[in-house]
């Protein structure tokens, strides 16, 4: 099967399921007995915010295996990570945002969790800004992927921020912790979520490797192509 079969089929199978899950966390599973039906944008928010995490460690790992390798695959696929990161974070501060102002009374505080995951938007917002401004490939993937290193500190302390510190933002949920009718479209739409992940990246990094292979091909082929 050639890759971009792979990664199409990858796409679908996400979307499929997003869409069942969506439709079960919708008109299938029980309103909150507390939050009533505002608690049904958890079946997106949580698994765009596992995402988020997942990504932006994937990034960490290419980043270090670019810079110990030195290959260029590596850092496509940093590349792509870093992009999808801040897309599902940035998705990630909406969502919240929708969900606080009916249970906390305000679209924003400066939470914990919250301040933390501005930080990790900002801060990898501004290493693909960086790659922006950079021209030499190699220069641009090595400070992209040494700052990205450095930003990674931040993504445990996302995680565990709500149990370090007094927080607005509820702890954790686990099955243990939520109705089994909640549990399914909750799991269903979080694998939908990372196929669709898995395709996008996919395809974001054969976009990074055609544009590095035409930025970096010598000046006659560059007149003759």
């Amino acid at each position: 099967m050639s890759r971009e079969r792979l990664a199409l089929g990858f796409g679908l199978l996400g979307i499929a399921l997003l869409g069942w899950g969506s439709y079960l966390g919708l008109f299938v599973a029980p309103p909150d007995r507390y939050m009533g039906d505002v608690q049904r944008i958890m079946y997106v928010h949580v698994p765009t915010a596992w995402l988020a995490l997942v990504v932006f460690t994937l990034a960490f790992i290419y980043a270090v295996l670019f810079l110990v390798h030195r290959s260029w695959r590596w850092d496509a696929l940093h590349e792509a990570s870093l992009e999808i990161g801040v897309l599902f974070t940035g998705l990630l501060c909406i969502q919240g945002a929708l969900w606080g102002k009916p249970t906390w009374g305000v679209y924003w505080a400066w939470d914990p969790r919250l301040t933390t995951v501005a930080v990790m938007l900002l801060s990898f917002t501004g290493i693909l800004s960086l790659r922006h401004f950079l021209d030499d490939p190699l220069r641009r993937a090595s400070w992209s992927a040494a700052t990205t290193i450095l930003a990674s500190a931040n993504v445990p302390v996302v995680y565990y921020s709500v149990r370090w510190w007094n927080s607005l933002h509820q702890l954790q949920s686990t099955p243990k912790t939520v109705n089994s009718s909640m549990v399914e479209p909750l799991r269903i739409n979080a694998f939908g979520l990372l196929f669709l992940t898995i395709a996008l990246i996919m395809a974001r990094s054969w976009i990074a490797e055609s544009r590095r292979r035409k930025a970096m091909a010598p000046p006659l082929a560059k007149e003759s192509s």
